[in-house]
């Protein structure tokens, strides 16, 4: 019989990495995080326009209902909260991929947050 295991307490970064499990004590940032979608395909940069979605580096302009959000990724500040921010990765239904960065909370753009409203989360129909 395999013996069970429990968590009934803590465990610490250290003695997880003695145990061998892959241990991350870095605490993630935007700028950091935008190269990992970017590996994946994500190289375009949208910004909003008129109420709709332009790439950066081509100029195509997308509606909401042309636009799907892969994954997305929230930053807090740990001491300011100044510093909250949140990566959206993109997909288009042509198949253009990007990313699109927006302050979060109070200092959010009212433009970003209008458009992502009425975008799908999943496949692009």
């Amino acid at each position: 019989m395999a013996p069970e295991w429990t968590h009934d307490y803590p465990i610490m970064a250290e003695e997880a990495k003695s145990l061998g499990l892959p241990v991350s004590t870095e605490i993630p940032t935007l700028a950091g995080t935008m190269d990992e979608p970017a590996r994946r395909g994500f190289t375009e940069h949208f910004i909003p326009a008129n109420g709709k979605l332009r790439a950066a580096d081509s100029g195509k302009v997308f509606p909401a209902d042309e636009a799907m959000i892969s994954e997305y990724h929230r930053f807090e500040g740990v001491s300011d909260p100044d510093d909250m921010a949140i990566l959206y990765a993109i997909e288009t239904r042509s198949g253009l991929r990007g990313t699109l960065a927006d302050a979060f909370g109070v200092y959010a753009d009212p433009a970003v947050g209008a458009f992502m409203k009425e975008v799908v989360r999943g496949r692009p129909s």
